[in-house]
């Protein structure tokens, strides 16, 4: 037992400036030092008062029993009592303060607004506005239904008042959460708390809006805050809206917003108007904007290069040519020198659209003026000489540009040699192609092509195996390009059998794919050869290097359908299935459509469901044949015809699927009598011819009795005489 600490004279007399009104206080701290008895701050949170004990082994005790805690390196997952762990802070919260940190913590932690976040939320003195602003900015974003219940809990503190930052910072956290709407509402009820909003809460929403390319939503809350709320942008907010209309296509509220713009007495800028004669462009509406640029020159300016060049790429943007000259008038009415851009933009846009002769008057002003001409400007002028068929001035441009200090780029190339293999100068069209090589260029899909497409034309074997060599010796996807040259060779028209005939020879030298296969059923199949396509199908089967994928399936199911064979079509189907790969709609409705002509109702109707359910957008008529298949339930021919009512007024033909459908759910749901019911209607409105009529007569009655045999045959396998009806079998 140690013997009591003497008071510290130091603390026990009284203060200089202590009168006996203060002896109380004096009495208070008569045996503690003051610095114990005041509020301890930790990073923002307040701890309990505590007194230095009377020993310092009650002082290691006390120590041992309550460890302090340092709320800068808080962590709601420590265990106390374990080893200390550092701080597990997220990145995107190392700039909060403390406090932030402590209420997200809380939020995300609960993950919904509940008694535990209100019991951590009251440990708090106070929450003020800036704090409210700071947890609702935070990253990651913050629920809505916390968000909004975390703002309407601090607005209820005592003598508390939303400030403007914890509204805006409300508004971005809602409109970033996907909740326009609901932001949209803050106005009303900034308003409703007695704070009416002003013009910077308008342009946070058409901010908001403008990003998002909501144009309507944005011009509602341009009059609400304006009708409702007295609320005037200025200009620059103004310019904001007009184009935002602009570029998600409101030219008409637009115009309106125009309107108010100068009711409000308020002056045009030149952006102002450059807006607008944008957007005029994309109309189309040359007249109104000729009326705008008057305006603009007797209110403002006159409009300047920067501005033209907007407005013609804009019309040429929407292949409004005349526009574009007319914007060139005006620019010259003005006395606008037009530079590089300008003329870069009128001759491109002009040989793009037929009229290469205007387009290369204003290549010729150009160099007489002395402008650098960029490269991109020949290869329009180039593209359109080859497009109107002139391939020897856009030869002698090319010449004229190499003159010039320019190399030719692989796009030019391209245009003069299809344009030379179309006009039958192959000749001068290889020599190009030896150019490309010598420049170091790497021939494409486009410089090849027209060059073997040629060759095959006029049966030159031997030119062609010489190209594809040299791509051989260039270390190209040779095969890549022979698979893209039948598809531009076949495109041509009338040229399957000539394509044909080239693949037999490219075969005897080694240059064959799966790809190029496919190519060629294809397009034998879309002319009805299915002979041939056929016989390329049993060549991938019997070949050793390839292998049918899904593509050869789908492609040629409908051959062997149109053909008759049905059972080997079904056969190419299950490899399909065995392979997990899924047929293509074209096959899928072959195939329905086969089974439904040999009476295989069950088997088609579960292809429908199949198809509905692996394809992305199924085809309309499988999707009505399910919606007859679900009225049959209803027991109701009446019903099942209003469905098909549906599908006439909607243009679809009534296919077979479509009456297998009335076939399998009446028998099913009802009785065979419903469907002749529906068939007889049909018959009456003459939707239903009386050979079709007699087909699904038969078709009926052999489906039902494949029903009944099904029926009898489950009842035999329940009842354990299936070997009986075996042995019947086998005694016939």
């Amino acid at each position: 037992m140690g013997t009591a600490a003497k008071p510290d004279t130091a603390t026990t007399s009284t203060p200089p400036s202590a009168g006996r009104g203060s002896r109380k206080f004096y009495f208070f701290y008569g045996h503690r030092k003051p610095s114990q008895n005041r509020l301890v701050v930790r990073g923002g949170l307040f701890s309990n008062r505590k007194t230095l004990p009377s020993s310092a082994a009650s002082a290691a005790a006390a120590v041992a029993v309550t460890p302090a805690v340092d709320f800068r390196d808080w962590d709601p997952e420590h265990d106390i009592k374990a080893a200390p762990l550092p701080p597990s802070v997220p990145a995107a919260d190392r700039r909060l303060s403390p406090l932030a940190r402590y209420i997200l913590d809380s939020l995300r932690r609960h993950r919904r607004w509940c008694p535990a976040v209100l019991s951590d939320l009251r440990k708090l003195r106070r929450v003020p506005p800036d704090l409210v602003a700071e947890v609702l900015r935070s990253r990651p974003l913050l629920d809505p239904s916390l968000s909004t219940r975390f703002f309407h809990w601090a607005g209820k503190q005592k003598g508390f008042c939303h400030s403007f930052a914890s509204y805006n910072a409300l508004a971005y956290a809602l409109n970033d959460a996907a909740r326009p709407a609901a932001a949209d509402q803050l106005p009303d009820l900034m308003l409703a708390q007695g704070k009416p909003p002003s013009e910077k809460q308008l342009e946070i929403l058409v901010r908001m809006h403008a990003d998002a390319g909501r144009g309507l939503r944005l011009f509602h809350i341009y009059r609400k805050m304006r009708g409702k709320f007295g609320v005037k942008p200025r200009i620059f907010l103004y310019n904001r809206i007009l184009d935002a209309l602009v570029r998600t296509g409101h030219l008409d509220l637009a115009l309106s917003v125009y309107d108010d713009l100068r009711a409000d007495g308020l002056k045009e800028e030149a952006i102002t108007f450059t807006i607008l004669a944008k957007g005029l462009c994309r109309a189309g509406r040359t007249d109104d904007l000729v009326e705008v640029l008057e305006r603009m020159r007797q209110e403002l300016c006159r409009p300047d290069v920067f501005a033209y060049t907007a407005m013609i790429k804009v019309l040429a943007s929407e292949g409004n040519m005349d526009g574009c000259l007319r914007v060139w008038e005006e620019m010259a009415k003005d006395r606008v020198e037009a530079d590089v851009m300008a003329y870069s933009t009128m001759v491109s846009c002009l040989s793009k659209a037929g009229r290469v002769d205007k387009g290369c008057e204003l290549f010729r002003k150009m160099k007489r003026k002395g402008l650098v001409i960029d490269r991109a400007v020949y290869g329009s002028l180039v593209e359109g000489f080859v497009a109107e068929g002139r391939v020897g001035d856009g030869c002698w441009l090319l010449e004229e540009m190499v003159a010039d200090g320019y190399r030719g780029d692989l796009g030019i190339y391209n245009s003069l040699i299809g344009g030379l293999c179309a006009a039958g100068r192959v000749d001068k069209a290889h020599k190009l192609f030896l150019i490309v090589i010598q420049e170091g260029l790497i021939p494409s899909f486009e410089t090849v092509t027209p060059l073997m497409s040629a060759y095959a034309d006029t049966s030159d074997m031997s030119k062609l195996f010489y190209l594809v060599n040299q791509l051989v010796e260039l270390e190209l996807p040779v095969l890549d390009h022979i698979s893209n040259f039948f598809t531009f060779f076949i495109a041509k028209g009338d040229r399957e059998l000539k394509a044909l005939e080239v693949f037999e020879t490219l075969k005897t030298k080694g240059y064959f794919s799966i790809s190029i296969y496919n190519i060629l059923i294809e397009h034998l199949h879309n002319i009805e050869d299915g002979k041939h396509a056929q016989a390329l199908f049993e060549e991938i089967k019997c070949s050793k290097d390839i292998q049918p994928d899904s593509s050869t399936y789908s492609l040629i199911i409908p051959c062997f359908v149109e053909k008759g064979d049905i059972r080997y079509a079904c056969s190419c189907y299950d490899s399909m299935i065995e392979n997990s790969w899924t047929p293509s709609t074209e096959a899928y409705c072959s195939l329905v459509k086969g089974l439904c002509k040999i009476g295989e109702i069950n088997a088609a109707i579960t292809l429908v469901k199949d198809c509905l359910g692996n394809v992305t957008s199924g085809p309309m008529e499988f999707k009505y044949a399910l919606t007859v298949l679900n009225t049959c339930r209803l027991k109701k021919p009446e019903k099942v015809i209003e469905v098909l009512d549906e599908m006439i007024d909607e243009g679809y033909p009534l296919e077979d699927i479509i009456y297998c459908a009335i076939m399998y759910g009446f028998c099913k749901y009802a009785s065979s009598g419903e469907a002749r019911k529906v068939f007889a209607v049909m018959k009456d409105r003459n939707l239903l011819t009386e050979a079709k009529f007699i087909v699904y007569e038969e078709l009926l009655n052999e489906h039902l009795k494949k029903t009944t045999a099904g029926l009898v045959l489950s009842g035999m396998k329940f009842f354990g005489l299936e070997s009986k009806l075996r042995w019947t079998s086998n005694l016939d």
